[in-house]
């Protein structure tokens, strides 16, 4: 199966961590091999980095805010949150039950989830 390539100035769909939801984004670059390496939401204007794919950087307006983290909460990736000394983050990966990995600017970060209130 050969990967899908794009080009700058193409809209896509993809989940967007400043509006927490999927949303069209524009492509602003990408790299030799046609991999997206920004994009852009074009309802809130978040800007997002990628490298090998992977999102490593979220930055932009923050016209919704995001819900505050609350480690009885569960998540799911490409959902937004704010963390009381992380700040704006977005889930990238959820791992095992409890545990998730949520991008911070650009240092990710583990986190738990669906833990009990006791």
């Amino acid at each position: 199966m050969k990967a899908e390539k794009y080009e700058a100035g193409q809209k896509i769909s993809m989940m967007c961590s400043g509006c927490d939801t999927e949303t069209p984004h524009t492509i602003e670059t990408v790299t030799k091999l046609g991999k997206i390496s920004k994009a852009q939401c074009d309802t809130c204007e978040t800007a997002s980095t990628f490298n090998r794919g992977v999102k490593t950087s979220v930055a932009g307006s923050r016209t919704k805010e995001a819900s505050p983290y609350d480690r009885t909460r569960k998540y799911r990736k490409g959902q937004a949150m704010n963390h009381f000394k992380f700040g704006h983050g977005e889930v990238t990966a959820v791992l095992e039950t409890q545990k998730i990995d949520v991008l911070f600017g650009d240092t990710t970060r583990r986190l738990i989830h669906a833990q009990d209130a006791n």
